[in-house]
């Protein structure tokens, strides 16, 4: 396996539709943790976030892949990104040279994947956060749409990921054709639909939005000490200050990913929420 990807790991389904789920692994090579956490939120349909978090060889490399999809409009579209995303990334043939390219290449490809198979996977969609880790010293994580990755740098959290919100790329959508609309009482949504400009799937509105993802590198120096992915079940009642500070309460990713969870329903989340912490050292 050491001049092979994993990828029969990779196409793994590690998440569910639960309305709860909670899990933990560990790195064979480093000791780098992580734990997840999804609660299903108070809406009536089943839940539509999906997750990855595992730690597989590929090359005679040690990769971390951490990824949330958070579904709209059915949960096929995430489900189908937890299963063929990473998978595409890293069968790019420069993914070792050029990480940033591949990323680019594998979000543009899975996304029209997706819109080919339309009949199939319906006119939902989903965003995305997805985090490489290779020998848990170089970090590439990417994104579209509103979940969300932040590091803790020394206590201090760094945004990983740049919310795509209509409001802010509203040149983008109006030179689509599309428009931006701002109801009293509601966020800002694409056509009065979206609360995103960017996403995969959403075959109805793709005129109108992107799934070119921002991307963002970072090498793991001894200062960084955890990383959490989460969906905007959790960023909508917490800040990123917010949350770097409650998982670092405790050394354990699982108990942290849980009690971020926890205090996102103790301040009236109603939304689906996922949640993975990755600690990069003991």
């Amino acid at each position: 396996m050491d001049n092979l990807c994993c990828f029969n790991s990779l196409s793994q389904v590690v998440g569910g539709r639960s309305s709860f789920n909670s899990g933990k692994g560990k790195s064979h090579q480093s000791p780098a943790k992580y734990g997840f956490t999804l609660v299903k939120g108070k809406a009536s349909h089943p839940m539509e976030d999906y997750h990855v978090a595992k730690f597989v060889p590929c090359k005679g490399h040690e990769l971390g892949l951490f990824a949330i999809y958070d579904g709209h409009l059915g949960d096929n579209v995430p489900s189908y990104l937890q299963k063929h995303l990473f998978s595409n990334i890293l069968n790019e043939a420069d993914f070792w040279d050029d990480p940033f390219l591949s990323i680019c290449k594998a979000y543009e490809s899975t996304d029209q994947a997706i819109l080919s198979h339309s009949p199939d996977l319906g006119r939902g969609g989903s965003t995305a956060v997805t985090a490489i880790l290779i020998n848990n010293q170089k970090l590439w994580v990417a994104n579209v749409g509103d979940s969300r990755a932040v590091l803790s740098r020394g206590g201090v959290a760094v945004p990983m990921t740049t919310d795509h919100e209509p409001n802010t790329e509203r040149d983008s959508i109006e030179n689509r054709g599309g428009f931006v609309s701002n109801m009293p009482g509601d966020v800002a949504r694409v056509n009065g639909q979206l609360a995103v400009s960017r996403a995969f799937g959403d075959k109805n509105l793709k005129i109108h939005l992107r799934s070119d993802p921002d991307i963002r590198f970072e090498n793991i120096t001894p200062d960084v000490e955890l990383l959490i992915l989460a969906s905007d079940g959790l960023w909508k009642v917490m800040a990123n200050q917010e949350a770097v500070d409650i998982a670092r309460r405790t050394k354990d990713p699982q108990k942290a990913a849980k009690q971020l969870a926890v205090e996102a329903l103790n301040r009236e989340s109603k939304d689906d929420i996922s949640c993975i912490v990755v600690r990069f050292k003991v």
